[in-house]
């Protein structure tokens, strides 16, 4: 048996500490570029239809 066995490990909180702010906020922001980015896709998608259907109509 070695003495580090009974040497206490820092608990997450020890080690996270001061992050959790920051933490949040990263997530918080790569949660609005998610959506931002669905935002985005889904209206290039709907003028994408709505162009097509124009076109569809005048031929």
């Amino acid at each position: 048996m070695s003495f580090s066995n009974y040497l206490p490990l820092p608990s997450r909180s020890n080690r996270r500490k001061g992050h959790g702010k920051n933490g949040f906020r990263r997530r918080c922001l790569s949660m609005a570029k998610q959506q931002k980015t669905r935002f985005y896709i889904l209206g290039r998608c709907i003028s994408m239809l709505l162009c097509w259907h124009d076109h569809a109509i005048r031929d």
